[in-house]
């Protein structure tokens, strides 16, 4: 101590003071200008290292033709790149498609024969529009599995087959739907094949003898129906229209106005019964609206308005001539 009671020195040093905070603004400046000093040695070695190595690289000899391919591939980005950005690609794949058919008929692939069988309602000019071939197009690049899905995107085409006769011919073949029946549904009539297909969306003259079949999904079992009725000619000539009820029974509008309900199974013997009815005692040339034949044990009549008039009157005068004879 001094004499004033003070130490001549301190207790600790400053350098190991870091862990209580004194003397802690001192040390980090020191650090701070180590850090420089080290960033000061190792930066030009740095620099030096990256330009020995940008030399050696520059250098070296370049492969020929890089600067062409590499302008190459930058007109290929700007041209694809204004082709998407234009909407341009399918223009871009006709013309593709057409150069690479150009080049298959100079060298002996043009089509020049087609052999088409089985087209009856579908025009030749049609058959060959949809499969693709055109005046341009080559045998080589002709897709025949594509072709043939296209043919059968046709309604009235049920199955089609191609095949390419190298090196310049084609085989078409095409097995056409048959109009079966005239489908009635929302007021609006179409001709049906056997499966349902929808052929024309409106009845041509030719189509007016085809059976008439109505009602939601009625085009999907007028086969199996018709077929059925088929075994009942009497019926079948007098039929108007088959009428399909909820999906689950038919009703038959015959051309008498004569309405026959038949039940959701045992068709067949239902229509036994009506047939035989019929014949012994004249049913469906009777004066009557509607025969119910859902009931396995009853048969049901409906007589029309003079027919129930008639019958009343004629009850009317049984009763009074009854009486007066009482």
């Amino acid at each position: 101590m001094d004499g004033g009671g003070r130490l001549d020195q301190p207790m600790m040093r400053s350098g190991l003071s870091g862990d209580q905070g004194i003397g802690a603004p001192h040390d980090g400046s020191r650090s701070v200008r180590g850090r420089a000093a080290a960033r000061g040695r190792w930066l030009p070695s740095f620099r030096s290292f990256v330009a020995r190595w940008h030399t050696k690289l520059g250098r070296l000899p370049l492969p020929r033709g890089v600067g062409i391919t590499g302008s190459i591939l930058l007109l290929a980005a700007s041209l694809g790149y204004g082709v998407v950005k234009g909407q341009h690609i399918a223009d871009v794949v006709d013309w593709f498609k057409n150069t690479r058919d150009t080049f298959a008929n100079t060298v002996g692939f043009r089509i020049a024969a087609v052999s088409l069988s089985g087209s009856k309602e579908v025009s030749r000019e049609e058959i060959l529009t949809t499969a693709g071939v055109t005046g341009r197009a080559s045998l080589l690049f002709l897709d025949a599995d594509a072709a043939r899905l296209r043919l059968l995107a046709n309604p009235w085409i049920g199955d089609a087959a191609v095949l390419k006769l190298y090196p310049d011919r084609l085989q078409i073949t095409v097995t056409e739907r048959q109009p079966f029946a005239l489908w009635q549904k929302d007021g609006r009539v179409s001709v049906i094949a056997d499966d349902g297909t929808v052929l024309e969306p409106f009845v041509e003259d030719r189509y007016l003898g085809l059976p008439l079949v109505v009602g939601h999904g009625a085009e999907k079992q007028a086969k199996t129906f018709l077929t059925i009725l088929d075994g009942y000619p009497d019926i079948r000539s007098s039929l108007r229209a088959s009428i399909l009820v909820a999906e689950r029974r038919w009703n038959l509008r015959l051309i008498n106005g004569i309405d026959v309900r038949l039940p959701e199974t045992g068709v067949e013997q239902a229509l036994d019964r009506l047939v035989a009815l019929d014949r012994g005692k004249q049913l469906l040339s009777r004066d009557i609206t509607m025969v119910d034949l859902r009931l396995a044990d009853r048969v049901t009549v409906r007589l029309s308005d003079a027919a129930a008039q008639a019958r009343d009157e004629a009850l009317q005068a049984r009763k009074k001539k009854k009486a007066g004879d009482a």
